[in-house]
C-alpha cells in the first residue's frame, strides 16, 4: 500500500531539508495516542529514530535511516521501520523536499506499508492517512518564515 501526501512550503529547499530535525520531528506528532521520542539522531544514513507510544498502542516504532542525499531539484532521506506497531511487518518512508523556486519547496511524504496480508494493510490506510494527512498544515505552520 502507499500513501503520498505533498505540501508546498516555504523556503529554499536545502534550508527545508536542514529544518528536518527532532524540533519537526516532535511537532509533527500526532494528537493521539500520546507520542514521545526516545531517540532521534538524524535523517542521514546510519542515523535511528525510536519513537514510543502510551495507551491503547503501548508499543515503539523504531526506524533506521537507509539512505539519503541530494542533486540539483531535490533532497532526501529515507527511513525503513525495524520495529512497529499496528501490525505493520514493512514500513518504507521516502522524505523529499523538491525545488520549486529560490523561496518555495514541495515536501513529499512517500510511504509504503504492508501488514500481514492484503486485507490487514487495507484496514491500516485510513488509519496511516489520517496520522499523517495532518502534517500537511504543521509542515506549512513550522516552515511559514523559512
Amino acid at each position: 500500500m502507499n500513501i503520498t501526501l505533498r505540501t508546498k512550503v516555504n523556503g529554499h529547499y536545502m534550508k527545508v531539508m536542514q529544518g528536518f530535525d527532532r524540533n519537526l520531528f516532535e511537532a509533527l506528532a500526532p494528537p493521539f495516542p500520546k507520542f514521545s521520542v526516545e531517540a532521534f539522531t538524524g535523517s542521514e544514513t546510519g542515523d535511528k529514530v525510536d519513537v514510543k507510544f502510551g495507551w491503547p498502542l503501548n508499543s515503539h516504532w523504531k526506524s533506521d535511516i537507509t539512505s539519503h542525499g541530494q542533486n540539483e531539484q531535490e533532497t532526501w532521506f529515507v527511513d525503513e521501520g525495524t520495529e512497529m506497531p499496528f501490525g505493520l511487518k514493512k514500513w518504507h518512508h521516502r522524505h523529499v523536499v523538491k525545488k520549486i523556486s529560490e523561496t518555495e519547496s514541495e515536501i513529499i511524504d512517500d510511504m509504503t506499508f504492508k501488514a500481514g496480508n492484503r486485507l490487514a494493510s487495507l484496514l491500516l490506510y485510513v488509519p496511516l492517512l489520517f496520522a499523517f494527512l495532518p502534517r500537511k498544515g504543521k509542515y506549512k505552520r513550522y516552515f511559514k518564515d523559512y
